[in-house]
């Protein structure tokens, strides 16, 4: 994988390829906190420390593909990393915010080719593992994380506790050190107004709700990601199943929730698609927000039947390439606000107009 790919490409497995329950459920993650010992946590780690750390980390490029789990890694220092390029990292899901920010001398991101695997080095932990699959794949999503997980314990010594598990900066992170999380297309229930009821009672299961890019970040295109919140007590498996069953009835309910507009108000939810496609592809100014706005309408249409000429992955593609940093990358040009809106509206009526098998 040349260095820019990452930067530039498409080439992301969750933007790729297509997922079960695809109408539903854009992404599975699953992100793994883990420490070394020895070393203090990533926010008393000095720079000596640091440098040391990358070291042995860096010692790690060669294991996956001599194993065969992981294929070849790209290993990126954050510092070689400028503001541009940390946030098309963000916009395709493989580092955080708070990590785009960082100015940690040992910060650095390890990512494999098909950008499943990603590693945040020197984040709020020192490894932060996270996969990330289309659709709803959590079981799948686990697995390949264990085996890297496996991987790197065979070669680096976890903090760990037998008591509380293993040790993480944060102690809402403690145990498993797992985070699940699902991302979810819920316009149904938002146009049905039972969103809030849906969002309350995910609240009281111990699950909580975050926008686009994870916490912090808000909720556009009617796009929700749903994870748990205890780390400590139930096992890996007790986690997953707790939030696969949630999701399962959430996927109903939205179901549930299009089916019932259609046989309520079907000519409205068609205008309503129609519109969205229309302005779409007819456009000569977009922001990022409206676009968003009216490409939920669209994935609305496309799930409906009424509207079936866009694909999942154009659908997923233009998620991607609307975004304001990615946008500027692939045209390998800085804009200034206006102009990204006139190249985002050209860039989207090409996109959705183009025959599928012309790319």
């Amino acid at each position: 994988m040349a260095k820019d790919s990452v930067f530039r490409a498409l080439n992301s497995k969750w933007i790729t390829e297509t997922g079960p329950e695809p109408d539903v459920v854009l992404t599975s993650r699953v992100r793994l906190a883990r420490n070394l010992r020895g070393y203090p946590f990533p926010h008393m780690l000095d720079a000596d420390g640091a440098k040391k750390m990358l070291r042995q980390v860096h010692s790690l490029l060669t294991l996956g593909t001599s194993r065969g789990d992981l294929g070849n890694l790209q290993f990126l220092p954050l510092s070689e990393i400028d503001r541009l390029d940390r946030q098309v990292l963000i916009e395709k899901h493989l580092i955080s915010p708070d990590f785009a920010r960082s100015d940690h001398p040992g910060a650095a991101l390890l990512v494999s080719d098909d950008e499943a695997i990603s590693i945040m080095v020197n984040e709020e932990d020192h490894l932060r593992i996270q996969c990330l699959f289309p659709g709803f794949q959590l079981e799948e999503c686990w697995r390949r994380t264990s085996r890297v997980d496996d991987l790197l314990e065979s070669k680096l010594e976890y903090a760990f506790d037998s008591t509380r598990g293993y040790l993480t900066a944060c102690p809402t992170n403690l145990g498993t050190g797992l985070r699940a999380s699902v991302m979810v297309h819920l316009p149904g229930l938002v146009m049905t107004q039972q969103i809030g009821k849906v969002l309350a009672a995910i609240a009281q299961v111990g699950l909580v709700v975050r926008g686009l890019y994870g916490e912090g970040t808000e909720a556009v295109g009617n796009l929700f990601q749903i994870s748990n919140q205890i780390t400590l007590g139930p096992s890996e498996e007790e986690i997953l199943h707790n939030l696969g069953a949630v999701i399962r009835q959430i996927v109903e309910q939205e179901r549930a929730a299009q089916q019932s507009l259609l046989k309520t108000n079907r000519w409205a939810v068609e205008d309503r698609v129609c519109r969205a496609y229309g302005t779409l592809t007819n456009a000569r100014l977009l922001t990022s927000q409206e676009a968003m706005r009216l490409l939920s309408d669209v994935r609305l249409g496309h799930e409906l039947g009424i509207l079936n000429e866009v694909s999942y992955r154009t659908q997923n593609e233009l998620l991607v390439l609307i975004q304001p940093a990615m946008m500027q990358r692939f045209a390998d040009e800085r804009m200034q606000e206006e102009v990204r809106d006139y190249r985002r509206a050209a860039l989207v009526r090409q996109r959705l107009t183009i025959k599928e098998g012309e790319k």
